[in-house]
């Protein structure tokens, strides 16, 4: 919060665990720490994100990942244990109690963190050199894999170069996997000719394919995300021929190989976008892959929530049926858009960050409806010169709802597009709710 003394109406808060705070001293060991309060080592560890758990430093401020709760007249565990989300048989094993139904008033119960699902977390990061290496460090601890955006295919079958060894250094510092992200852009834009050129000819792919593998140990990547978007329909077979010359050839060298795939609501599905991506095929070729669940609103299009849980949904019900959910990541969006209304075709929209929109908000001295149908945040304001406004962007809540369908879709992990735009609120959300695992 900027300004502490002003909030806006219908604005999300992030409520912190109640969990205690401790101060680093000099002399300090996690072991020591743990003992003082009475958790694991692990416990502390997993609380904090620590990647080196021996270098703790003076000053360093640490989460204590325990409550403890008195009881009440008329309270059993099996009460407490749904008040602080955990379970009896966890409180139990936690306070060494030999006969549960065996409880007193005024005992103090030590209350603890409710178990949370272990997942993976890819991030797509556009800002090169030290600028996305300082987007990429502070949030290191929640990701497993950081993605810059992006290497492309050349004329000639050489690989663009991309300023992303600061990148690459600092992921490799804090335990985070850095995936080479190949595309077929020429320009600013997805050129479906130039994917024709990789996967119609055996000879490019190989040159290609030589050139990817010669960049990856070169710089040191963990593996490859093939990226390529608006191929031609007729080229869905090629592609998938592609897909298995890669694995063939990367695998056996120890990288990964993954892929991003549009949001599709059936195999069959029409469009350009839509029709080369073979859902079952990369689900079986391929180690997972990215569904790019965000953009139904999108920058040149009339004002709606970017990823509409309602349209999520609706592509993970498809995906399913055909992908491996131990192998299927979702997409989630860092940012939103502000359009001008009355909308009309051929405008395009401002990208705002969520932080940026609850202040545009609070400016305008406007309140944060929400949409219950999409899950998602949204407001209109007028501005100076009485053009009318309409936001649409992401918080709390409506990253919770698409964790939450990670959980019940039982899925790999999420892929967030794209560090830079200020989203405070995501990563305590993301830490209450999963353990990031790290390769």
């Amino acid at each position: 919060l900027d300004d502490p003394n002003r909030l806006v109406l219908g604005e999300a808060l992030v409520i912190p665990a109640p969990y205690q705070q401790y101060v680093v001293q000099r002399g300090d060991t996690l072991w020591l720490i743990s003992s003082r309060f009475g958790v694991t080592i692990q416990e502390i560890i997993n609380a904090n994100q620590l990647t080196d758990p021996s270098k703790l430093y003076i000053g360093q401020v640490l989460i204590i990942p325990v409550v403890y709760h008195n009881i009440q007249p008329g309270e059993t565990l099996w009460v407490i244990a749904n008040r602080y989300g955990t379970t009896v048989s966890a409180i139990v094993q936690a306070n060494q109690i030999q006969n549960p139904g065996m409880i007193n008033v005024g005992q103090r119960l030590r209350i603890p963190e409710a178990p949370k699902t272990a997942i993976e977390v890819n991030a797509y990061v556009t800002d090169m050199d030290q600028t996305g290496a300082n987007l990429v460090a502070p949030l290191a601890p929640y990701f497993t894999y950081i993605s810059p955006f992006s290497h492309r295919v050349e004329e000639d079958g050489s690989i663009s170069p991309l300023k992303d060894e600061a990148i690459i250094q600092v992921a490799r510092n804090r335990n985070v996997s850095p995936l080479l992200v190949l595309t077929n852009f020429v320009g600013s834009m997805f050129s479906s000719d130039r994917a024709a050129l990789v996967l119609r000819n055996q000879d490019f792919q190989n040159k290609v394919i030589t050139n990817v593998l010669t960049m990856l140990k070169e710089k040191g990547y963990a593996g490859l995300n093939v990226d390529f978007e608006y191929v031609y329909p007729e080229d869905r077979e090629n592609y998938n021929n592609f897909l298995r010359k890669v694995v063939e050839r990367l695998k056996p060298e120890g990288f990964s190989v993954s892929t991003a795939l549009a949001p599709k609501l059936r195999a069959e599905q029409k469009g350009l976008l839509y029709e080369a991506h073979d859902y079952a095929v990369h689900g079986e070729i391929v180690d997972f892959v990215v569904i790019m669940t965000y953009e139904w609103g999108w920058i040149g299009g009339s004002p709606m929530a970017v990823a509409p849980i309602s349209q999520v949904r609706k592509v993970l019900d498809y995906a399913v049926t055909v992908i491996p959910r131990n192998k299927i990541v979702m997409g989630v969006p860092l940012y939103g858009y502000d359009w001008k209304i009355p909308w009309k075709y051929g405008t395009y929209a401002r990208i705002v960050a969520p932080k940026e929109a609850v202040n545009l908000a609070a400016k305008y001295g406007v309140s944060i409806s929400f949409d219950q149908t999409s899950q998602s945040p949204y407001f209109r304001y007028t501005d100076e010169s009485g053009q009318q406004h309409e936001v649409w962007f992401e918080d709390a809540r409506s990253v919770q709802v698409k964790y939450d369908t990670v959980k019940e879709y039982n899925l790999r992990g999420l892929s967030y597009w794209v560090l830079g735009t200020a989203f405070p609120q995501n990563w305590p959300v993301l830490a209450a709710n999963f353990t990031i695992k790290k390769k």
